[in-house]
């Protein structure tokens, strides 16, 4: 795993990864309440992180969406490396970005500022509540 990439490899893709996290997973949110992420350590052969952002129809249109989503994961991609130096062997991290009180009225034009240092807050949570 590189350390500045995104790689399909640490996308979630299984609905049964899916149902995993939104049934058992953990709740985080970020301090100023903008984004919560839902997190899971499952054991398997694969060790590492697998992550997805998921963004809601009524927090905005479609371009706007799009846009958080590149956000979120472009912030969780600069960032990797708080989550990756902790990774256990046989241990897999499963987490799941979302909105929580961003929406397009309120951030008509969102900017990767808006969100980056929500993210890196999640992102250290994660890491002290896992490991």
């Amino acid at each position: 795993m590189k350390n500045h990439s995104f790689s399909k490899e640490e996308r979630i893709k299984l609905k049964k990864d899916f149902e995993l996290i939104y049934s058992a997973g953990k709740r985080v949110r970020s301090g100023n309440r903008k984004l919560k992420a839902l997190f899971v350590l499952k054991n398997s052969e694969i060790s590492g992180i697998k992550i997805a952002v998921a963004v809601h129809k009524r927090a905005g249109k479609a371009f706007w969406r799009n846009r958080v989503k590149r956000l979120l994961r472009e912030s969780y991609r600069l960032n990797k490396e708080i989550l990756v130096s902790k990774c256990e062997e046989n241990k897999q991290l499963l987490v799941v970005f979302s909105l929580n009180t961003i929406n397009q009225k309120k951030f008509p034009k969102p900017q990767l500022e808006d969100v980056y240092s929500d993210v890196v807050d999640i992102m250290k949570q994660i890491s002290k509540s896992i490991y």
